[in-house]
């Protein structure tokens, strides 16, 4: 009797815990990642502002810091005189002469025209007297000299002035056109470089931490402010292994908060392709069921918003 007792209390204890088992649960555990975003220089210098703190919020193209800019100043300054300077030179290279100094080329050559005239008078009048043998032959021989070198003077300055209206030949002018353009590139590499000391927010989110105070040297790349984008959170869960060929990225997903009644919407949006905590022996009925895949939800940013990194949530996919 006392054995039979013991038989049915014991049924009676398997029956209770078989009906206190819990009914399969369609949620699962997983937990809030940010992707954050390092906002650094490609020029080192000293901090000299900081225009955000933790946990502020900044929109799109927010001044975030500023570092030491007088070297950077300089230069660029430096390149825009030298492109100046380039291009005076280019522009008066296209140019003639000075005016005062055509002036002067065409005053001798109207004076070397009128000496050419009066040369030319003068060998007529050589020519005549020899023919009636008034002068000696050497007498028109140095007549026809000086009527010779006149016209060469003439026809020398008559080149001159039409140099002086051109400028510098085309190749000088070429070359002078390349100097222009290597003051141009310094000097768009001048300012490229100044405005690097400033960095704006790439886009709106969060100032998760700021990494430097006002005053400290920053090294070239390191980052001085970190933001977390509300596009940039996501919820991170482990699917088992029975469950992923029914998942597929875009599918609806609710997203369970500690103390939030409302849970939220979300979306799958990465599924993994390799299985989390493989053991290291072959596949078996017994242990596939250990096989897990991470998948990733994403949010809408105003959802996204109220997330925090780390925070752990339930995942409640459709049945």
């Amino acid at each position: 009797m006392k054995q039979l007792f013991h038989s049915i209390g014991a049924m009676v204890l398997i029956l209770g815990l078989l009906g206190c088992k819990r009914p399969p649960s369609n949620l699962l555990q997983g937990y809030v990642e940010g992707e954050f975003v390092y906002v650094s220089s490609p020029l080192g210098g000293k901090l000299t502002k900081l225009n955000v703190q933790r946990g502020a919020q900044v929109k799109e193209g927010d001044v975030l810091f500023a570092l030491e800019d007088v070297a950077e100043t300089a230069a660029r300054n430096e390149a825009s005189h030298r492109l100046q300077q380039a291009k005076n030179t280019l522009e008066d290279a296209k140019k003639g002469k000075r005016p005062t100094e055509i002036a002067s080329l065409e005053a001798q050559l109207k004076q070397s025209r009128e000496v050419l005239a009066l040369s030319e008078i003068e060998l007529a009048r050589q020519l005549e007297l020899t023919k009636s043998g008034a002068v000696a032959v050497d007498s028109t021989d140095q007549a026809r000299s000086t009527n010779v070198q006149s016209r060469q003077r003439v026809e020398q300055l008559e080149a001159d002035l039409k140099t002086a209206a051109l400028g510098l030949r085309s190749d000088a002018v070429a070359a002078l056109e390349a100097e222009v353009k290597a003051r141009e590139a310094a000097l768009a590499k001048a300012a490229w470089d100044l405005s690097q000391k400033q960095q704006s927010a790439p886009q709106a989110g969060v100032v998760n931490d700021t990494l430097y105070r006002a005053g400290e040297m920053v090294v070239a790349g390191r980052p001085v402010v970190s933001l977390l984008p509300p596009a940039n959170i996501k919820v991170r869960t482990f699917v088992p292994e029975t469950r992923l060929t029914t998942l597929k990225v875009g599918d609806a997903v609710k997203v369970r908060l500690d103390g939030v009644a409302e849970a939220l919407s979300a979306k799958v949006s990465f599924i993994a392709p390799q299985a989390e905590y493989t053991p290291p022996v072959i596949y078996s009925q017994e242990n596939r069921s250990k096989l897990v895949f991470m998948v990733e939800l994403r949010f809408d940013d105003a959802v996204a918003a109220k997330l925090h990194p780390g925070q752990p949530v339930d995942v409640e996919f459709e049945p």
